[in-house]
């Protein structure tokens, strides 16, 4: 064997041993990410809560402490805790056929597609940027952008718990230039990002009185124009209007739509967001011509 063939076929080797390792962890952090978009609003209206206990001057809620690490995951059905071996990614639910080792109820599939989603995403990060801190940071942005997608699916919520950090960590990676969007075109991107959605929404609502969309929706677009830059926002948007539009239709066909009749905009975003992790900023801009 020639002595190049012979590097390049120990530098894939690495290389898929590390995305392997990566897709993982993935699986692992997959699992972390459910609890994470189950509790978190959770958390949040127990904040709000106690808050507005405390303006009107009464005693704050007493419940048994609840955050992302206590109490222990249990069956939502019969209480069951959850023993460590019920609860490793993907292997458990296939073991258990889907069901609560307990009372026999279903576990939902979406808690091992998520473990399934975050480990193929940790893997390609890895395989495309390697196992060092740019791998690292597209990881960290994916797990982020996943969590973000399905929380707001499900409560119309897009905490600035991970929006925020989600935006800074963009402007970071782009100044230790981890990611290949330039620090000056990171920033005008997350300033161009929020400000271009927060003019929609006040234009909305002074010709129709209602709120299109959310400040979260702001916050996760400035973080998405942190990651990508300023040149992606449109076709971002563009993308993200066209799934937004074909699922809204198929929903309201299929009488799928949440009272008031609207879907969140920030899950389609997030798809948006995906697609330009793959295609790369470039691409999506010469698929629009642009």
């Amino acid at each position: 064997m020639e002595p190049n063939a012979w590097n390049l076929g120990a530098l894939l080797s690495a290389q898929g041993l590390d995305a392997a390792v990566f897709g993982l962890l993935g699986l692992l952090i997959g699992s972390f990410l459910n609890v994470v978009i189950y509790r978190l609003p959770k958390v949040m209206e127990r904040q709000w809560a106690a808050e507005c206990a405390e303006l009107n001057g009464k005693p704050e809620p007493v419940g048994e402490p609840f955050n992302l690490v206590v109490p222990r995951s249990r069956c939502p059905h019969c209480g069951h805790q959850i023993r460590w071996y019920e609860n490793i990614p993907l292997l458990s639910y296939t073991a258990l056929r889907g069901r609560c080792s307990a009372c026999r109820a279903p576990i939902g599939i979406r808690y091992p597609l998520v473990e399934l989603v975050t480990g193929a995403l940790f893997f390609y990060c890895a395989w495309r940027w390697g196992s060092g801190a740019a791998g690292i940071a597209w990881c960290a942005f994916s797990a982020m952008l996943l969590a973000l997608a399905l929380i707001d699916w499900d409560t119309t919520l897009l905490p600035d718990d991970i929006t925020l950090p989600l935006m800074w960590l963009g402007l970071i990676a782009a100044a230790m230039q981890w990611t290949t969007t330039g620090l000056h075109t990171a920033l005008w991107g997350a300033v161009a990002g929020y400000l271009s959605l927060w003019l929609v929404y006040w234009a909305f609502k002074l010709a129709t009185g209602k709120e299109g969309m959310g400040y979260g929706d702001f916050k996760l677009f400035a973080a998405l124009g942190a990651w990508f830059g300023w040149q992606a926002l449109i076709p971002i948007i563009l993308i993200a209007s066209v799934i937004g539009a074909i699922i809204g239709i198929a929903m309201k066909f299929s009488v799928g739509l949440r009272e008031g009749g609207y879907v969140p905009f920030g899950p389609f975003l997030a798809g948006a967001g995906f697609t330009a992790l793959i295609a790369g900023p470039t691409a999506l801009q010469q698929w629009m011509g642009m």
